[in-house]
């Protein structure tokens, strides 16, 4: 039997609350980075993160221009989604940041957060943001 997922599964699962396994190229022969994020996506469009302009990622996504993420459920039965695809590097607003730190820690906590570390100096921070091209999929609920 196969433990793949469907189109339609495979998105739902990405679009859903997890975090994701952000993984780059390390460059020169270098280990790939590979670092948790906070991620947005909705089916059918492109998975975006929000970090510093001047992160590792931001600087080795930008060489490789292309990145993988990895969405799962650790509770059994496992599933998983692995996506990777071109990406590209842009500025974001703090309303898109405020989005993303409420997707995960709810209206007052995403509040709270974004008065913690503030808006950082203008362009300090950028939307980096992944067009799928490549899935890799399983649900192993589809064994039971």
């Amino acid at each position: 039997m196969s433990h793949s997922m469907s189109r339609a599964e495979r998105e739902e699962f990405l679009a859903g609350l997890h975090v994701g396994v952000l993984s780059v190229d390390g460059g020169d022969g270098t280990p790939p980075l590979t670092v948790p994020v906070w991620y947005t996506y909705q089916p059918g469009g492109v998975v975006s993160l929000s970090t510093g302009r001047q992160t590792r990622k931001t600087e080795l996504i930008a060489a490789a221009g292309r990145f993988a993420l990895c969405a799962q459920d650790e509770r059994p039965p496992y599933k998983y989604v692995t996506v990777s695809g071109p990406a590209v590097i842009e500025d974001i607003d703090r309303a898109e940041r405020l989005a993303i730190a409420r997707r995960y820690l709810g209206d007052e906590g995403g509040d709270a957060y974004m008065a913690m570390v503030g808006d950082g100096d203008p362009g300090s921070q950028v939307a980096i943001r992944m067009t799928p091209e490549h899935w890799l999929s399983a649900d192993f609920a589809k064994d039971l």
